[in-house]
Formats: structure tokens, C-alpha cells, sequence
């Protein structure tokens, strides 16, 4: 199963709360969390094989094992491995289904966090949002394209090969299992390939990428229900090509969680795009203008008593260390000035809780949404000078006051 899409969306206080601190003064990227076994970088994007696919693919192995005991068995105890090459098989054509995805990312400009293979299929993180609802459905669509391209080589294979021999039955699994992943991604829902084609399509009719997503996540929740009722029922009935008098009670037991798995993911992921929508319809609200504190400027000598004095008369809620020019050096760290108790803050100066400037703690007022989000995220710091486009001291943002309009942001409905 895919479930490619802007699942990788900047969190908000990249700044204050990265684990990665800057080394010789360049911000480092942080390890993905529960990425799994790196296999390499194709067109430089990571890709990750996730513990859960140990357990699917020794699945693979056994159930196509079984199937080869039928077909093929002067195999076998040799049929496992040729089952294991299979299941590998399967799953560098799901990595060929996420590369087409990644590809068209990149082509349009889009940044892809990475991708995992992992339980029933794999992920592209692709972490900004398309700005056409003709790039969404084309982004979407290559995906189910290339997996119905590989379906067809492996049909053109077989002709090639004799049937009933092992490369035969392996052309034709992966054959199926190709057919499959298309025709499962292409259904109209998310967070599979074919819900992000109906989210573009709806969003082309109404205008409104938000009316597209909300569509789209539920007909996926729709979907959800249909396969937890769905796929006992079309088992038992042998509405799969099965006899209904063959199917035991473990058989049964066995689809029921398996559709149980596959509604929870294709839920789940409904929802995570509903909240992701939510989250960009609400982004533009987050303005470093509205959300910066006002600023003293003060000099490196000045007591903290006299600073926060200074602040009080002026309404302010922030310091900024200036030269005996006036030019910005530094800012006085929130945590710092808590952490002094009152009877020594005459005694204190306000260099000794300041954190030096760096290029990247300087930021313009005009910055907003996303923008805002990627450069707090580019320079982590729990504090940043916030300057007009003339240059003169406008205000310090803080990472915390950032963060908590962020939460309020996914709090609200969206409109």
C-alpha cells in the first residue's frame, strides 16, 4: 500500500526544541526518528526499510512458499528461498512505485523528507504541498502509473519463459502483485494514490484545496469501513475466487485481521490528511509581526535589574544587547532571566544571559506560514531577532510563543 503525500510537514519550534545543536556554527539536520535500515539515496532522498517489513516479507515468504509447494513441489525446501526472492522482488517494485512519486516531486520544485518501505507497502515524505491541483493529480498518478508499466514488463516476460517453471510463476506473481498495488492505490480515497487524484479534482471544481482534501478523506474513511466488512465477506462467500466450503476458521480469522489492519492504516491516514489540511488552511496565521515581543535595547553592562526595569516602563517583554552604535550583538535569553532569583539581578549583567547573533537569528518581520516555520527550522535558536526591512529592531520571537500558536492553529476547524 502507498501512501505517499506531505506527511512530512515542518513541526513547529524546529528552533527551540531540535535535539540537533549547530556544530562549527552550521545547523545540523537531525536523524529521522524510526526511519529504519538506510539503503541508499537515489536522487539524494533516503530510503529507509522499516522493522515491519522483516515481519511482512517472512510472511510473503511462507504464503508464497506454500503456493509454490503446489505448483512447483520437486522444489522443496529451496521453494522459501525462491519465495524470499520474491517478496524482495515485490517490494523493489513498490520502491519503484515510490521513486516515480519522488521523481515528480522533484521536478516540481517539492522536497522529499524520504522514503520507507514498510508495512503493506511504502511511503514517499514529501514535505511541502503541490500548487496546482494538476501537479497534485500528476504527483499522484505516477505512482499506479508505474506500477501498471512494471505489471505489463513482467507480462511481456513471461512470454519468454516456460510456464510452470520458476522464473515463470515468479514473472507471474510479481505480475499480479503489480496489478494489485495499482488497482489498490487508484481507489478514490485517502490516503492512497487514487484519493489524492480525487483531492485534485475536486479542488479544480471548487477552487479550494481544503473542499478536495475533505472529500477525498472521507470517501478514504468510507473506504476503511468497506474493507473491514468487505474483504471477511468476499472470503467467506468466495467472492474471491475461493470455495466457500474450503475456507476454515483460522482462514477466517486471518482475513478479518487482516481487514481490520488495512481499514485501521487507510483510516488513520484519512485523518492525518484532514489534520494536515487543517494545519495549512490555518498556516498564514502565523506571522512573526503578530507573534513577536516587543524590545528594549540595551547595553552589555546594564544590571538585569535596570534592563527588566527598563522593559517594564516600556511595555516590553524581550531584550536585545546593543553596541555603544546602537547594532544588535545579542539576545537575552528568556530561561536565563527566569532562572536568576530577584536578589541577585542587580549584581547581574545582561551579557552574561545573552546568546550571540548568528546570520540565521536574524530574521525579517514580513515572514509567515511555512516560511516562517522552514527558517526558525534552517537556524535552531530559542530566541530571534526580529528586524524591519530597514534594518532598525522591530521585536524578539520566541520559539515557545511560536510553538503555541502553532497548537492553537490545529485546534481550530478549519473554514
Amino acid at each position: 500500500m502507498d501512501e505517499s503525500g506531505d506527511s512530512g510537514q515542518p513541526q513547529p519550534g524546529a528552533g527551540g526544541t531540535d535535539p540537533a545543536a549547530p556544530e562549527n556554527g552550521k545547523p545540523q539536520r537531525p536523524r529521522e526518528p524510526g526511519g529504519g535500515l538506510l539503503m541508499g539515496r537515489p536522487f539524494g532522498v533516503p530510503v529507509y526499510v522499516a522493522p515491519s517489513w522483516f515481519l511482512v516479507a517472512a510472511l510473503i515468504t511462507w504464503v508464497f512458499g506454500g503456493q509454490l509447494d503446489r505448483v512447483l513441489p520437486e522444489l522443496g525446501a529451496v521453494r522459501y528461498l525462491v519465495s524470499l526472492f520474491f517478496a524482495i522482488a515485490f517490494y523493489a517494485s513498490v520502491l519503484v512505485h515510490e521513486l516515480a512519486h519522488t521523481v515528480a516531486a522533484l521536478r516540481y520544485k517539492l522536497p522529499v523528507r524520504r522514503i520507507q518501505l514498510q508495512f503493506f507497502g511504502g511511503v514517499s515524505e514529501i514535505e511541502k504541498e503541490s500548487e496546482t491541483p494538476g501537479r497534485e493529480f500528476v504527483l499522484a498518478f505516477v505512482g499506479p502509473l508505474l506500477s501498471l508499466v512494471l505489471a505489463g514488463v513482467f507480462y511481456v516476460a513471461m512470454k519468454f519463459v516456460e510456464p510452470g517453471t520458476v522464473p515463470g510463476v515468479l514473472l507471474a506473481g510479481l505480475m499480479i502483485s503489480n496489478l494489485i498495488v495499482a488497482a489498490f492505490n487508484l481507489l478514490p480515497g485517502l490516503p492512497l494514490d487514487g484519493g489524492r487524484m480525487l483531492r485534485a479534482v475536486v479542488w479544480k471544481i471548487t477552487g479550494r484545496a481544503m473542499s478536495g482534501t475533505v472529500a477525498a478523506a472521507w470517501v478514504g474513511r468510507a473506504l476503511a469501513v468497506a474493507v473491514l466488512i468487505g474483504l471477511p465477506l468476499l472470503t467467506h462467500t468466495g467472492g474471491l475466487g475461493n470455495n466457500p466450503d474450503d475456507v476454515s476458521g483460522m482462514d477466517t480469522v486471518t482475513d478479518a485481521l487482516l481487514a481490520a489492519i488495512l481499514a485501521a492504516i487507510i483510516w488513520t491516514g484519512a485523518g492525518n490528511s484532514l489534520r494536515m489540511a487543517r494545519l495549512r488552511e490555518h498556516l498564514p496565521e502565523l506571522r512573526a509581526r503578530t507573534l513577536t515581543r516587543r524590545a528594549v535595547p540595551v547595553e552589555a553592562a546594564t544590571p538585569l535589574s535596570e534592563a527588566l526595569r527598563r522593559a517594564n516602563e516600556a511595555g516590553a517583554r524581550a531584550l536585545v544587547v546593543v553596541d555603544g552604535n546602537g547594532d544588535p550583538k545579542a539576545v537575552v535569553r528568556e530561561a536565563a532571566i527566569v532562572s536568576v532569583p530577584d536578589h541577585r539581578r542587580p549584581w547581574v549583567a545582561v551579557s552574561a544571559l545573552a546568546q550571540d547573533l548568528t546570520a540565521g537569528m536574524m530574521i525579517s518581520a514580513e515572514l509567515t506560514g511555512e516560511e516562517l516555520l522552514d527558517t526558525l527550522k534552517a537556524s535552531p535558536a530559542t530566541e530571534y531577532l526580529v528586524l524591519e526591512e530597514t534594518g532598525e529592531i522591530y521585536g524578539v520571537l520566541s520559539t515557545a510563543d511560536v510553538e503555541r500558536a502553532f497548537v492553537a492553529a490545529m485546534a481550530r476547524p478549519a473554514a
